[in-house]
C-alpha cells in the first residue's frame, strides 16, 4: 500500500481594529500542486473582541472553501477522463 502526505499551511491575520480576521489555507500535494483558499470572519462592532473565535470561523471557512475546490477539480478531472473512452 502506498502512503502519501499532503500538507496544509494556514496563515491567520487580523486588521488593526480586530474586526476582520483573514485565513489563508494552502494545500501542497505530494506531486507539488498548490491549492489556495482565502476566507474572512467579521466581528459585529457591538460585540467584544474574543480571541480565537474569529480565527476558528475564518479558518473553518477557508478549509471548507478549499475542500469544495478540491471536490470540483476532482469532478472535472473524472468528467474529462470519461470523455476519453
Amino acid at each position: 500500500m502506498e502512503y502519501k502526505q499532503w500538507n496544509v499551511q494556514i496563515w491567520i491575520s487580523e486588521d488593526d481594529d480586530d474586526a476582520v480576521t483573514t485565513a489563508t489555507a494552502v494545500l501542497f500535494t505530494a506531486e507539488g500542486k498548490r491549492h489556495e483558499s482565502v476566507a474572512h470572519a467579521r466581528r459585529n462592532p457591538d460585540d467584544p473582541p474574543v480571541p480565537g473565535i474569529g480565527d476558528e470561523l475564518a479558518v473553518g471557512r477557508a478549509l471548507s472553501k478549499l475542500g469544495a475546490k478540491l471536490m470540483q477539480e476532482g469532478a472535472q478531472e473524472v468528467s474529462g477522463l470519461a470523455g476519453q473512452h
